[in-house]
């Protein structure tokens, strides 16, 4: 059930990135980055691998992937602005996204407040959220824009080169990303806990 529907998504993906080239990359990039469950790792690795055939050039595909990212993440960006967490948490569940995982990122903004949209747009899991908090948190605009261009940018490039010289192995890399998810998750978990606990031991001694 599970691989039928990763290869139906897989084929939608490779028809829309050959039928409309970067505005399909674009496109693609912003619904994954509207919290909508479309693996990047999918996305800009098969655009990578056509690189290879004169289709498309890594410079652009990165341009085309951080565009569309930084549209799709100003729409949960305004959502989270104007919606706050009450309805996040209320209608979360429409766009895939978990209590535990708008906490995770909430917790994640607010260790890395200053880089933690550039931070989170290079980091799987994280990524995908990371603009609901900053907008919950009323993050200034441009800077958050910025920097989730920069980021959006530096990880569509990598995924792209990975493509690339994959070649015809390119479909190899969305199941070897999702091995990494749950170590990406702990790691986290474990950052912000230490943050935590430094936390509370500092106001223990005041």
């Amino acid at each position: 059930m599970i691989t039928d529907l990763l290869i139906a998504i897989t084929t939608w993906i490779t028809n829309v990135i050959s039928s409309m080239g970067y505005l399909g990359v674009a496109l693609l990039m912003a619904i994954e980055s509207a919290a909508i469950p479309l693996p990047s790792e999918i996305i800009m690795p098969f655009s990578g691998f056509l690189v290879g055939g004169g289709r498309f050039t890594l410079l652009g595909l990165a341009i085309a992937g951080a565009a569309g990212s930084v549209l799709g993440s100003l729409l949960t960006y305004y959502i989270g602005y104007y919606g706050g967490r009450p309805l996040v948490a209320k209608y979360g569940h429409l766009i895939f996204l978990s209590t535990v995982e708008l906490e995770l990122t909430e917790r994640f903004f607010k260790r890395f407040r200053y880089t933690a949209t550039f931070l989170g747009r290079i980091l799987p899991v994280i990524r995908t959220f990371i603009s609901i908090p900053a907008g919950i948190a009323k993050a200034p605009l441009i800077p958050f824009t910025v920097n989730a261009f920069v980021g959006s940018f530096i990880w569509s490039y990598f995924l792209a080169w990975l493509g690339f010289k994959l070649g015809e192995n390119w479909n190899q890399l969305e199941s070897y990303f999702r091995k990494f998810d749950v170590v990406i998750v702990g790691i986290l978990i474990g950052l912000i806990g230490y943050w935590i606990y430094r936390h509370t031991q500092n106001r223990a001694k005041l």
